[in-house]
């Protein structure tokens, strides 16, 4: 005589899984997929340089700018020869350090701005331009 205790019970069908789960599974890689793609074109955007150099000018505008993402964007007025247009080269500061430097270095005139050139950034929260400036050296007058 078998008791009710002792009755085998059934296994839940394997594909039962995924079939209650398809909305969930669908959810999760239409929003990790784009997420991981997004990250590593960032990294790779960020990691590599395009071209690297030095701009020496007198920095005309620097300000703070941005909502969420806070980066520093200035523009550099080089001039080549005394009563010449000037050519105006705009940068982006990621860098406090770097930023705070150039805010030092401003009143005592030209500056020797050292900079990577970074393409294919994906927004704008990482700079309004494509140069970096990384380094910064007062040159005097």
């Amino acid at each position: 005589m078998t008791t009710p205790e002792s009755t085998p019970q059934a296994a839940a069908p394997a594909h039962g899984f995924a079939r209650r789960n398809w909305g969930k599974l669908t959810l999760l890689a239409l929003v990790l997929v784009p997420a991981l793609a997004f990250t590593i074109w960032t990294t790779a955007a960020l990691s590599y340089s395009y071209s690297s150099g030095l701009r020496v000018g007198f920095v005309q505008k620097f300000s703070s700018k941005g909502w969420i993402c806070k980066t520093w964007e200035g523009e550099l007025a080089m001039v080549n020869m005394p009563g010449a247009l000037s050519q105006i080269f705009v940068f982006s500061v990621r860098s406090d350090s770097v930023a705070k430097a150039i805010n030092d270095a401003i009143a005592k005139g030209r500056l020797e701005l050292q900079y990577d050139e970074h393409r294919g950034v994906p927004t704008r929260c990482f700079g309004e331009t494509n140069y970096y400036v990384t380094g910064v050296r007062s040159i005097g007058n």
